[in-house]
């Protein structure tokens, strides 16, 4: 039963409509049956900045930041916690009394996803497609256990400004290739141990595609996906298929979220729960199709 005292929490993005993110902090608030209400809210890039004044003057007590403004919104907040300054991407904030705190648990859900799958990360040389905000954040965090990154992305702008920035707080090789490099590219892959796609290729509704060319796996890669519906895309079917482990974004989208979710509440929500709601809210989906 929501009230004037129900507290409110969101997510801003655009598009929105495909987030998991309402069923799942939902499921786990009523679960615990703290009085919170969790919102979903459509935002343009050029509503931004009002968006976020909004979460001040309503006094919105958090928000989930997703695809366009993980990057742009850092310039509305009053702070940045130190590791989101350095990945350069936020996709948490906290209203501390109107305080706006911005905050990334991508990383931190990410390898911990990794982890729990029970691959050694350790000297592992790893191909990362892409250099946006969810790029970013899964670098900074590999930065600090494998052997070697090397970042595939169509921007050398982006590619080159992630580098320097990792290079600068890592002593590990750390390289990137143009994604119009296609022989490098296949060369890089079939050398490294581990391939993680970080961009929306594959991503419903565009689910036919794929960052890279099935011939260009091998069956000794990890392949890790960060997309999550659908949860087997293209590129993990295809790495399946010739013997590859793969792992799908669905864990490392829970784990960001218990971190968010602990941070805005203080209070440790059940995943098992949480990742079971998003699974049957996928499976829904599929059937719809």
């Amino acid at each position: 039963m929501l009230t004037s005292k129900t507290k409110v929490l969101c997510i801003i993005g655009d598009p929105i409509e495909h987030s998991m993110s309402v069923t799942m902090h939902n499921a786990a608030m009523q679960n615990i049956g703290l009085d919170y209400v969790y919102v979903a809210f459509n935002v343009l890039q050029n509503d931004l900045s009002n968006a976020i004044s909004g979460i001040r003057s309503l006094k919105i007590k958090g928000a989930s930041v997703t695809i366009p403004h993980k990057i742009s919104v850092m310039k509305y907040l009053d702070k940045i916690e130190p590791m989101a300054e350095n990945i350069g991407a936020i996709n948490t904030i906290k209203n501390e009394d109107g305080i706006l705190i911005g905050r990334n648990t991508d990383g931190e859900g990410f390898l911990k996803s990794i982890k729990e799958s029970g691959y050694n990360l350790k000297n592992k040389k790893i191909v990362l497609f892409g250099a946006g905000g969810g790029a970013r954040a899964c670098a900074f965090y590999l930065a600090k256990e494998v052997g070697g990154i090397t970042i595939i992305n169509r921007s050398n702008t982006k590619m080159n400004d992630l580098i320097s920035k990792l290079q600068s707080k890592s002593e590990i090789p750390i390289k990137g290739i143009n994604l119009s490099k296609s022989g490098d590219i296949k060369k890089e892959i079939k050398e490294s141990d581990m391939l993680v796609n970080t961009t929306p290729v594959g991503m419903t509704p565009n689910v036919n595609e794929s960052p890279v060319k099935q011939s260009w796996l091998h069956p000794n890669l990890f392949v890790v996906d960060i997309i999550y519906s659908p949860i087997q895309t293209n590129l993990l079917q295809e790495a399946s298929s010739i013997g590859c482990n793969v792992l799908s974004g669905v864990d490392m989208f829970v784990n960001q979220g218990i971190i968010a979710f602990k941070w805005w509440t203080g209070v440790s929500p059940d995943k098992k729960l949480m990742k079971q709601v998003v699974l049957e809210k996928l499976d829904e989906l599929d059937e719809l199709k």
